[in-house]
């Protein structure tokens, strides 16, 4: 049984169970700087996905100058391509597409065929972020 938890950063326990995704992914298996990882984080909102007492998968997003940007989605490697990432996107996406703001995110190349079967788009050239090549891509509801 799947549950979504939203939470704040001041919610330690959580914060600390969704950093300890974050760690693991971005940082152990993605060589992400740890200084590059963790930013934002108060204004951000979280999410916790768990499978029954477990969490397996977290997101945030954040309002800034240009919309509403989705961040930090990371799902532990044995729970991959199963759907867990779509559960907490479209939690995500429920929350924020009410806002009447663009919804955009930065995604990395090997992410982009999942975004865009769940409604976003590319938009412009190729960048690197945290060592790391992307795409910025725009959601447009389907």
């Amino acid at each position: 049984m799947f549950e979504v938890k939203r939470f704040s950063f001041s919610d330690k326990e959580l914060a600390d169970q969704a950093f300890a995704i974050r760690r693991k992914v971005f940082v152990d298996e993605q060589g992400v700087d740890p200084r590059l990882e963790y930013d934002h984080e108060e204004e951000s909102h979280h999410y916790l996905l768990f499978l029954g007492k477990t969490p397996i998968a977290t997101a945030r997003w954040r309002e800034t100058e240009k919309g509403i940007k989705l961040e930090r989605f990371a799902v532990l490697p044995s729970f991959r391509n199963r759907g867990i990432g779509e559960i907490i996107l479209k939690e995500a996406l429920k929350d924020v597409s009410l806002s009447g703001k663009p919804v955009y995110l930065h995604s990395q190349v090997k992410a982009m065929p999942f975004y865009q079967r769940n409604g976003f788009f590319k938009v412009g050239e190729q960048f690197t972020e945290a060592g790391i090549e992307h795409f910025l891509m725009n959601y447009s509801a389907v």
